[in-house]
């Protein structure tokens, strides 16, 4: 008897890893880029509206050009990059290699 919450914790230590097992790589690191979500990205959305989807950008690089703010935000996933430039605060275009890695 004393064995059998043991087995039980077995059983149940070895459902958890099969389950993650067929779990994608996104799911298990966090990791909200994906071509999905990349996809749901349009020009004039928000900065807020982009992190919503994407998450918080790995990198963050500000301009202030003349008459306009200049903002770009590099998403990194191991080889999977995107980039989302906004101009004055607004998504002005955007770039990745989903789909084209290798």
């Amino acid at each position: 008897m004393k064995n059998k919450p043991q087995l039980l914790g077995l059983v149940f230590a070895a459902f958890v890893l099969l389950s993650l097992g067929g779990c994608s790589r996104d799911m298990l690191s966090g990791s909200k880029l994906t071509s999905a979500n990349y996809d749901q990205v349009t020009l004039g959305m928000s900065k807020a509206q982009v992190e919503t989807i994407l998450g918080p950008p790995t990198s963050i690089d500000s301009k202030d050009v003349l008459i306009f703010k200049k903002t770009t935000f590099r998403y990194e996933d191991g080889k999977k990059f995107a980039i989302i430039t906004f101009k004055n605060d607004e998504v002005d275009s955007k770039d990745t290699n989903l789909g084209r890695e290798p």
